[in-house]
């Protein structure tokens, strides 16, 4: 990681680093701290929460913490968070500043080192790339792209110091924290796009310390096998109802529009009128109101592939 820092392509862009160390009993601060002369960019170095409650969340939530003041004294500052085993691509923050020009959150792309070694994992990624394509096919918005990924994390994220604030940070979860902020934004109506042009690579590691990482991912295909995963059809239902919300947004609440949109997804009138009434705009309202299809099983990953591929060529057939 210091090397892919010392290789970003800056510009005029003012930045400045802040490592977190999380109960490391290496010499990661060593190893910094050697680097010292070689980064032309001011860094902090910082231990962190040395209790037994220790997790992923809470480190990345403190490291946040650390540069948070920094981003916010500049009315364009923004803040962007990796890991140690990641290595952003040189124009990672020219990148970002692009993405948040149109939206509040970015999550980037992060492509593994050696990927060729994991080719079922590539399989799940290459699933979900594809999902997510088909989610901006029904439900398009001007701010996210397309061809993002949906396979996210806070090894490649960027957000603006407000939105960051406001949605009260990272959890203190062991696990998932980065996905959780994510679905806080969307449903807090933050628009977060999913930049395909926001690259950081990262190790495909088998050992890792944050129990549902990539690490872990990994790990359980070499001993399982392909994971199962949710039939997209329930997807499918919900990106279309999500774009119907967006639809009538601004038609509420006008009682007969919000009886035969909750008669869509299994809500009375009320509720939705309800649900609208709580949301600043109609982001939030698609992101709250749509439920989930209720006892849908998992599905193996061929089965989920052959039923995204039926709905894609459905798609296909409703353009034409």
């Amino acid at each position: 990681m210091l090397e892919a820092i010392e290789r970003l392509d800056l510009g005029d862009v003012e930045a400045a680093v802040f490592f977190l160390l999380d109960n490391c009993s290496d010499a990661s601060e060593q190893v910094i701290l050697e680097h010292a002369g070689r980064m032309a960019l001011p860094f902090t170095v910082a231990q962190g929460d040395p209790s037994p409650d220790a997790n992923a969340g809470r480190a990345r939530r403190a490291a946040i913490a650390l540069g948070l003041h920094h981003a916010a004294s500049t009315p364009h500052g923004i803040l962007l968070t990796t890991d140690a085993d990641s290595q952003p691509r040189a124009d990672w923050v020219r990148a970002a500043l692009q993405g948040l020009a149109s939206a509040d959150l970015v999550a980037g792309r992060i492509v593994r080192i050696a990927a060729e070694r994991d080719p079922v994992q590539g399989r799940v990624e290459r699933y979900l790339d594809r999902l997510h394509a088909y989610r901006r096919s029904v439900d398009p918005v001007p701010w996210d792209s397309p061809t993002g990924s949906h396979c996210s994390g806070g090894a490649n994220m960027a957000f603006r110091p407000g939105a960051y604030q406001a949605l009260g940070g990272f959890q203190p979860v062991p696990c998932g924290e980065d996905a959780a902020l994510l679905d806080d934004a969307g449903r807090a109506g933050f628009r977060v796009r999913r930049d395909p042009g926001m690259v950081v690579a990262t190790s495909s590691r088998r050992l890792g310390r944050a129990p549902g990482g990539m690490a872990a991912a990994l790990s359980a295909i070499d001993h399982h096998g392909a994971p199962s995963m949710p039939h997209p059809r329930g997807a499918a239902w919900q990106y279309r109802q999500q774009a119907e919300a967006r639809r009538i947004w601004a038609g509420l609440p006008d009682s007969f529009v919000a009886a035969r949109f909750g008669d869509r997804i299994g809500l009375t009138g009320d509720h939705v009128i309800g649900v609208a009434r709580d949301c600043p705009n109609a982001e939030a309202f698609a992101m709250r109101v749509v439920p989930a299809l209720p006892d849908i099983p998992d599905v193996t990953l061929a089965e989920a592939e052959h039923a995204l591929a039926t709905l894609e060529h459905q798609l296909c057939e409703q353009a034409v």
